[in-house]
């Protein structure tokens, strides 16, 4: 089966020129990072964002263009249910205006038996957390193959990370994991306001108070932080899977590639979303 775009013509454009174009502004966008060249082949992971292409695109475009000539065999893409799905895999193709991504379906199934996790293809077709990946990585690599994985509340985190590290060594494959996740949304529209003055540096602050733990792999003063001040960070528990996956494979760097907010590029702060791109290698 094939999974159809849901939020082509919403989040990006839904012709394949206009789309490739969309993707070549938020490389050359003044937030963005120029256009990719040869990329980061000790890549093990990014974390990068998941809104509309005209928000978020160019912060996501600095993770795609690590990703650009990385040579990986596949990527784990590690999304969130925004509908509250629990987690699973799916086991489908997906598709894009830019042509249909392939499944790696035996890695999925090594990763189920190795995880416990079931695959739900009515989950994933609701949710845009992993969709929003594939045009940026269609556009840096050719015919990639994809293991598209949701994260919720009732994984194992230590457990799920075990899994993932076990089936990318027992598979023999070099795999690169996108980890799809917002950062702190603010404003009444998202019940989130702590602060009203000053919004776009208590914004960044919050933010980088998070960021200072995913850059030690402290998964757990990471989830802890949030739980203390109640930052509205989508993406979480990806966050923190990727978190412990790359300390038990002993991680040498955690970089901040890029952040801005939703507010640098609309010039309004009175609802405004973090978006991060970060490189773990």
């Amino acid at each position: 089966m094939v999974r159809q775009p849901i939020v082509s013509g919403q989040f990006y454009e839904a012709y394949p020129d206009r789309l490739k174009d969309q993707i070549k502004w938020c490389f050359q966008h003044e937030l963005g990072p120029g256009l990719p060249g040869k990329g980061d082949k000790k890549i093990i992971a990014v974390i990068c964002p998941h809104a509309g292409y005209s928000f978020s695109g160019p912060c996501a475009a600095h993770s795609y263009k690590q990703i650009a000539g990385s040579e990986a065999d596949s990527y784990i893409i590690l999304g969130i249910s925004h509908q509250g799905y629990g987690s699973c895999v799916s086991l489908d193709d997906w598709e894009t205006p830019l042509g249909v991504v392939k499944n790696d379906t035996e890695l999925v199934k090594m990763l189920m038996d190795n995880s416990g996790l079931k695959k739900n293809e009515k989950a994933h077709s609701h949710e845009h957390s992993i969709e929003v990946q594939l045009p940026f990585l269609q556009y840096v690599q050719k015919e990639p193959k994809i293991v598209p994985v949701i994260i919720s509340e009732d994984i194992d985190i230590e457990g799920f990370a075990k899994a993932v590290i076990k089936t990318i060594k027992d598979s023999g494959k070099k795999i690169i994991i996108i980890v799809s996740g917002d950062f702190t949304h603010y404003g009444i529209n998202y019940g989130f306001m702590p602060f009203s003055d000053n919004v776009k540096e208590n914004l960044k602050k919050l933010d980088m108070g998070a960021f200072k733990f995913i850059e030690k792999l402290d998964y757990f003063h990471f989830l802890d932080y949030i739980d203390k001040t109640r930052a509205t960070i989508c993406g979480r528990l990806p966050i923190a899977a990727i978190c412990s996956i790359s300390k038990l494979l002993k991680a040498s760097e955690v970089k901040l590639l890029k952040y801005y907010t939703s507010g640098d590029i609309t010039d309004d702060y009175t609802s405004a979303v973090g978006y991060a791109s970060i490189l773990i290698r």
